[in-house]
């Protein structure tokens, strides 16, 4: 592969963890997109493939795309960090979002009884109990950094309520949440892969004295339950190893990419003020609104796939075995899709056929749980604080990895005496 090279400018100069990109990887994408949207990355030694119908074919075909490398470090393990594995028992196994057929459907199917609807519905009065309770307590400030106090908090509590972990152990099970996407997404040095690695093995026994309690006390509330119910009746399908692998991978897809979504969502309503507005005033606007922000800036630009055979991708010839880094960040954007697929509409008709949440048989089993908790966000936001604006000048950060992205902080500032509410006035 290393005689295959990029021909346009925007490929050659691709560096998914470069400063300007990771602040806004869009213009980047879109000149891929334009000038050479499918090329081989020798410096990640991946193929890049950006364009809509590309990436949803990798999604959809199975049996030319496979999901095994989903969550394979994009820097293969040191031989220090491997020894760091072994010793503390963290072999990250399959864990549905990186399985293929038949296996892939046989879980995904007895899985997806914990997202129904109508557990979601059962769900929704909670999920509005929290963000009222978490607003009360910054609300009359007349400022706040919405990720840390809000946007961070939500998601957390939403799904740990699932998995039944316990309120103690909430503050603990959300730190070893942030290693995972640079162990596995970034690009870490070998003192810094070894690092995350313990982080990490912690995290993998952690879930498994939480999976083995859980087991113990027989906890009905638990979305774990739903695991080990599965484990019980299907031991074959369904070992205790793989439950407890599957812990970490669903905490972090329920928190992490929620926390950086909202962020995301807020910053780009309130860049554009007179939609913000518009939202503001008419609260129907909010689905089709989530679903523009998912479109518009996901907190999942990236997923991967590696060829079973030789394809073929805008005329492009990919070898067998060869990884893929599938952009739907650059997908959602795609003009042939997406009329002026750069610009930001909640009213935009078809914002729903974004690719954020995968397409096909990997379609994210949790995607009605964040719409849940990104609607119930807007709706209260819009409502209590109609009238809160970004802080000027204050500088964005983004984790430096190829595939999630959110901002740490958001900061807003409102005048409380204005508040529309009035039991949120100071």
């Amino acid at each position: 592969m290393s005689s295959v090279c990029p021909h346009s400018a925007a490929a050659r100069g691709f560096d998914p963890f470069a400063v300007d990109y990771l602040a806004d990887p869009y213009p980047h994408l879109r000149a891929l997109r334009e000038q050479e949207p499918v090329f081989y990355s020798a410096e990640l030694d991946y193929w890049v493939v950006t364009r809509y119908q590309d990436v949803q074919t990798c999604f959809v075909d199975q049996q030319r795309y496979s999901a095994l490398i989903t969550l394979d470090a994009i820097v293969p393990p040191f031989a220090s960090t491997v020894d760091i594995m072994q010793r503390r028992g963290f072999q990250p196994g399959p864990a549905l979002v990186n399985e293929d057929p038949p296996l892939h459907h046989e879980r995904r199917k007895r899985l997806a009884r914990a997202f129904s609807p109508q557990r979601m519905k059962a769900l929704e009065p909670f999920v509005r109990e929290v963000v009222t309770r978490l607003l009360d307590r910054f609300v009359a400030r007349g400022s706040a950094d919405l990720v840390a106090e809000l946007f961070y908090e939500l998601p957390a509590l939403v799904v740990f309520k699932f998995f039944g972990v316990p309120d103690a152990e909430v503050d603990q099970v959300k730190a070893y949440a942030g290693p995972l996407a640079l162990f596995v997404w970034g690009h870490p040095s070998e003192q810094e892969q070894n690092r995350l690695a313990e982080m990490m093995g912690a995290y993998y026994e952690y879930s498994r004295m939480h999976i083995r309690r859980a087991k113990a006390a027989g906890d009905d509330a638990a979305l774990a339950n739903d695991y080990i119910q599965a484990h019980l009746e299907d031991p074959g399908l369904f070992p205790e190893e793989y439950v407890a692998s599957l812990l970490p991978n669903f905490l972090y897809a329920g928190h992490e990419t929620t926390t950086s979504q909202a962020g995301n969502a807020m910053r780009i309503l309130l860049e554009h003020r007179e939609q913000w507005q518009r939202l503001c005033a008419d609260a129907r606007l909010i689905p089709n609104a989530v679903e523009e922000c998912l479109r518009a800036v996901s907190s999942v630009i990236a997923w991967r796939r590696r060829t079973r055979e030789a394809v073929t991708l805008q005329g492009v010839s990919i070898p067998a075995g060869a990884k893929l880094l599938i952009y739907s960040g650059a997908a959602n954007h795609d003009p042939a899709l997406f009329a002026d697929g750069e610009a930001f509409d909640i009213e935009r008709g078809n914002a729903r056929r974004h690719v954020s949440f995968g397409h096909g048989a990997h379609l994210c089993l949790g995607a009605p749980l964040a719409r849940l908790e990104l609607k119930v966000m807007l709706e209260e936001l819009s409502r209590r604080l109609p009238h809160m604006q970004l802080v000027p000048g204050q500088s964005w950060q983004y984790s430096a990895n190829t595939s999630f992205r959110g901002p740490r902080h958001l900061q807003v500032s409102w005048d409380a005496a204005a508040n529309p509410v009035s039991a949120d006035r100071p």
